[in-house]
């Protein structure tokens, strides 16, 4: 499992920028031209990286509905054709898969495929109510699959993910417990409850002293104006909606200015916290 140092090593600045796929093949949105997906990827793809960012990942974002478990393999086909096809615009960052809504074995497959360094998990243990129904976790499976690849990629796992609900409530220090020392999860990401909704700063903080050196991550929401209120307690964060153009909806394209800018402040708060 990563540790915290292990992480600073892998992204720095510890900022993972969002590229939201446009619509993959056989999803409802799909548009019929994948050369059309990948221009669009490749562009945000290149302003994150001239942003300043320390990693991308990359996620069927605009798939939905989305499958509970499984995708069919047309997604995964068209996940690594298009990730693949990013390597020109990304050169040596670090790149994470997502394969939603809860594929690991996609995921990791994808990963193995294209030299990604991590995969996202949204359910990695336990079971959560979900807009999809119930999903339960199968890190059993999930670690089985990556030692028998012989795969060094790290899995980062939310715990009390957005547009979700545990089937049994349980105190958080305990789930991230068991997503760490259980599930064997190389990072925790901690969310708010939707897409672009901020994290709770105490549940941040409440998974940091639970596990104190854990790597831990904070997925969703961030923004200049709440960046500095997470520093003290998370390694770094994912970012994908407050980086996009202004006003243009949700297929808009990365804003590079924006990038820049909150990378330059992240940079800030890491450097205060580490002098403090």
């Amino acid at each position: 499992m990563w540790t915290r140092d292990a992480f600073k090593t892998l992204c720095r600045p510890a900022v993972i920028g969002m590229v939201h796929l446009q619509a993959l093949p056989g999803a409802p949105r799909w548009e019929g031209d994948l050369e059309g997906v990948i221009a669009a990827a490749a562009l945000d793809a290149a302003r994150l990286r001239n942003g300043g960012v320390g990693a991308i990942m990359i996620e069927n974002y605009h798939d939905v509905p989305f499958f509970s478990d499984r995708v069919p393999p047309v997604t995964i086909a068209a996940m690594t054709s298009v990730i693949a096809a990013l390597r020109a615009e990304t050169g040596d960052l670090p790149l994470g898969v997502n394969v939603l809504r809860n594929d690991a074995e996609a995921a990791l497959a994808v990963a193995v495929a294209v030299g990604a360094a991590f995969i996202r998990v949204n359910v990695h243990v336990g079971t959560t109510v979900t807009d999809q129904g119930t999903i339960t976790g199968r890190a059993w499976h999930t670690l089985r699959q990556r030692r028998d690849l012989g795969a060094q990629v790290g899995i980062l796992a939310d715990v009390r993910v957005k547009h979700a609900r545990p089937l049994a409530a349980r105190p958080l220090e305990e789930e991230a417990a068991d997503l760490r020392l259980r599930g064997l999860a190389d990072a925790i990401i901690v969310t708010g409850a939707a897409t672009g909704s901020g994290a709770d700063v105490a549940e941040v903080e409440t998974v940091r002293r639970a596990l104190p050196d854990c790597p831990v991550l904070v997925g969703s929401g961030v923004t200049m104006g709440n960046l500095a209120t997470f520093a003290p307690a998370a390694d770094g964060v994912i970012v994908g909606t407050s980086l996009k153009e202004q006003g243009a909806g949700p297929l808009a394209p990365v804003d590079q200015g924006r990038t820049r800018e909150l990378v330059t402040a992240w940079q800030a708060a890491e450097a205060h916290r580490e002098t403090t």
